[in-house]
């Protein structure tokens, strides 16, 4: 697949670790960040991005743009000459076409979806699978995205054959997983190196750690949690991964030594999602000692918070925020925050 532009896509707020992701790997010239997009001009196949972004929702091939076509449903029509720049004829899997858009529209998504996708499927001679009914696409059709942003009309075809935020280990989920793009921004943030030993004190299915062990397998990575479905998820998502253990535990109470983590990694229960188990659930500022006591002093710690008023009792314990990053999961915002260690003076103060 030949590309002149290609862009990537990511939860709000990781633009410009995803920019920073594909200058790393000299994938290519950054052209623009936009809301949720990274444009850039590749050094490499696609496919080679494709592999090596962990940061991107997805990779698409920017194959045509026009001026957005406002809001009147009547104007719906004009999207169908987004068409006539279509790559060629793809594969007999078919056609399916996911739509979002900026501002309000007199249409919906799948009135966009459809003019576009039937269009595409007259000019490539490829059967076209709505998602209107509600059905899902077969996994061999190849996917398009439209994207309407009130300026522009763009039209993108997916590079990989699935979006890039399904890790194929993901086999079982739980509640309150954490989306592995996001995990990945995490892992590298906490600037892992080899011989390291990383922790996850509620390690759920086990996303952060195996994103982490994905990025840097000279480490060690430990996970607890206290809930056995989470354990038996993490396990199964985390077979064939090397140097990582996974046993039941509170985070509350760890059976750890003080000082014996370089890195913490986690997304805690802060209630949303997820219920505290537990010393948690007693006691929810338990989460911060715990984790400045089994951090090590020149130890550095990347969490999700809700809330950036949860730093307050991370201070108390010792841990100095620097860095926070706000992000969108879920429709909701949250923040990464990157802490380093209490020095041992703190440390022996607070005893």
């Amino acid at each position: 697949m030949t590309a002149t532009r290609l862009v990537a896509r990511c939860v709000r707020g990781l633009e410009p670790t995803l920019a920073a992701e594909v200058l790393r790997h000299e994938l290519g010239t950054i052209l623009h960040l936009g809301h949720r997009e990274v444009h850039f001009r590749p050094r490499r196949p696609p496919e080679e991005a494709a592999l090596a972004l962990r940061t991107a929702d997805d990779l698409f091939l920017l194959t045509a743009r026009m001026p957005d076509i406002g809001p009147a449903k009547a104007d719906v029509g004009r999207l169908t000459a987004l068409a006539d720049s279509a790559a060629p004829p793809g594969p007999a899997g078919g056609i399916e076409v996911s739509a979002s858009f900026l501002g309000r529209r007199n249409y919906n998504r799948y009135d966009a979806e459809d003019a576009v996708g039937r269009a595409l499927a007259g000019r490539l001679g490829a059967p076209y699978h709505s998602r209107r009914s509600g059905d899902a696409p077969p996994p061999s059709a190849r996917g398009w995205r439209l994207i309407l942003d009130g300026t522009t009309a763009t039209l993108m075809l997916r590079v990989a054959d699935r979006p890039l935020h399904r890790r194929p280990y993901k086999h079982l989920t739980i509640p309150g997983t954490l989306h592995p793009p996001v995990a990945a921004a995490m892992a590298q943030l906490a600037g892992i190196q080899p011989g390291h030993t990383v922790l996850d004190p509620c390690c759920g299915a086990g996303t952060l750690l195996i994103e982490a062990a994905h990025l840097h397998p000279d480490a060690r990575f430990q996970g607890f949690d206290n809930d056995p479905a989470a354990l038996q998820a993490a396990r199964t998502n985390a077979e064939g991964v090397p140097r990582l253990g996974l046993r039941r535990g509170d985070a509350g109470a760890l059976p750890l030594r003080d000082a014996s983590a370089d890195r913490v990694l986690c997304n805690p229960p802060w209630g949303a999602q997820v219920t505290p188990s537990g010393t948690l659930a007693r006691h929810p500022a338990r989460w911060w000692a715990e984790l400045s006591r089994v951090l090590t002093p020149d130890g550095t710690a990347v969490v999700l918070i809700p809330d950036p008023g949860a730093l307050t009792a991370a201070i108390a314990n010792g841990l100095t925020p620097v860095h926070l990053q706000q992000v969108r999961l879920s429709g909701a915002h949250s923040h990464i925050v990157q802490l380093t260690g209490a020095s041992r003076l703190t440390r022996s103060r607070r005893r």
